[in-house]
């Protein structure tokens, strides 16, 4: 069974993954306007809060795990499968405390285009 492929299509898996939602996120800003409803605006703020918190545990995790010790083909399937969990953990993060900063990126977002 010849598993050369599983690294590359991994890769792209990995990076289309987080190129996808960064895409997601900046054509969901692109949409905002001053015809936005509030619920619009605080969606796009919620969907850019939880990405921000998606990737700061990235990083968190980055930098208190090695995957040295690990056959690599099994940490490239972890790595899938944490990237979902991470990516569910912050959406619930901003669910459940991100209130105060969701309402503060509103007011600034109704400011900067000229919702006041």
């Amino acid at each position: 069974m010849d598993l050369s492929n599983i690294s590359s299509n991994y890769d792209s898996a990995k990076t289309g993954a987080s190129a996808a939602s960064a895409n997601s996120l900046q054509n969901s800003l692109k949409n905002i306007s001053a015809d936005s409803t509030e619920d619009e605006l605080k969606g796009v703020i919620k969907d850019f809060e939880s990405y921000f918190v998606e990737q700061v545990i990235k990083q968190m995790k980055d930098t208190f795990t090695s995957d040295e010790d690990e056959d690599q083909t099994m940490s490239q399937y972890k790595d899938l499968y944490m990237d979902k969990a991470i990516e569910m953990v912050a959406d619930e993060i901003v669910e459940q405390s991100g209130e105060t900063l969701t309402q503060q990126l509103y007011e600034q977002m109704r400011r900067n285009i000229g919702l006041e």
